[in-house]
């Protein structure tokens, strides 16, 4: 409403933070108080600064859009289109009261009101009427057929702007393709105690383990931690199924054994668990220390 009223009061439209905007923001903010020297924090950080670039991106498109596009066909379709509309009203108007005059001569000269004493008289008077009906109707008829005709030189100019509004559209969606391939190659090479960052698959539907069919359960972002950092290094049996809810976990089955320890800082009602290659953190209370 904010930005209708500004455009309607010719007054430039506020330079307002974006989605993306916002959200880059929060996740620097995050990360900077997670600390950027982890390897979570960087990575924060700088999907954050990509974010914003992102939006960044949108707000030139918009603007690029509305300043050549929208802009312009909005104005056209409030003045030309509505100036167009009201002429060829006025234009079937003039040509109902063409029609009412060329009935009422007619009926002055019908049959019947030939035997009136003044039927001379109303045919002069419908005469008259229908020469000034057929010329205002010739005279709307003339501005009507100019205003048409304009539109093809309109359209044509429209139809520019919108190839350049598809252009611009393009450009927007390489620039966010191009900063989100940066981005991953960014990612993929930022320092950390836990290695490089492995690509997140989701938790798949929890299956019959034993199964060939189905895939391995837990999230897979952690890598092998050095060995010196690990203390308590133990076998433990899961209690009850435990479905992940960030990549930072490890979603494990009842009954299931499973390789657990502890690290330097971790919360204590936390353990870090292996099973293969997955790693990712299990509730204390899901677990049965077995040896």
């Amino acid at each position: 409403m904010e930005d209708f009223l500004n455009t309607k009061l010719d007054r430039k439209m506020q330079d307002r933070e974006t989605n993306h905007e916002a959200f880059g923001l929060t996740m620097i903010e995050a990360g900077n108080e997670l600390g950027p020297g982890t390897q979570y924090g960087a990575a924060l950080v700088q999907c954050g600064g990509t974010q914003k670039k992102l939006g960044q991106f949108e707000k030139e498109f918009m603007q690029a859009a509305i300043t050549n596009f929208i802009g312009p066909l909005r104005n056209f379709l409030e003045a030309d289109m509505k100036t167009i509309t009201k002429e060829r009203k006025i234009l079937e108007n003039k040509r109902l009261d063409l029609d009412a005059a060329k009935g009422k001569l007619r009926k002055a000269k019908s049959p019947e009101s030939s035997k009136l004493q003044n039927s001379d008289d109303l045919i002069r008077t419908a005469e008259a009427e229908l020469r000034v009906a057929q010329s205002e109707f010739d005279r709307q008829y003339e501005i009507t057929k100019l205003l048409l005709e304009g539109i093809s030189s309109a359209h044509s100019n429209h139809l520019s702007r919108l190839q350049y509004f598809i252009e611009a559209q393009q450009a927007y969606f390489e620039q966010c393709q191009k900063a989100m391939t940066e981005l991953q190659i960014q990612m993929a090479n930022i320092p950390g105690s836990l290695g490089n960052i492995r690509p997140y698959n989701p938790p798949q539907a929890v299956g019959n383990p034993s199964s060939p069919s189905a895939p391995p359960i837990g999230g897979d972002i952690l890598q092998d931690s050095p060995t010196d950092a690990q203390s308590g290094r133990r076998k433990a049996r899961v209690l009850y199924d435990y479905d992940a809810s960030d990549p930072t976990e490890l979603s494990c089955l009842a009954d299931e054994v499973i390789t657990v320890y502890s690290l330097p800082g971790m919360d204590k009602d936390w353990m870090m668990a292996e099973r293969g290659s997955q790693q990712g953190r299990v509730p204390l209370t899901y677990l049965e220390l077995i040896s």
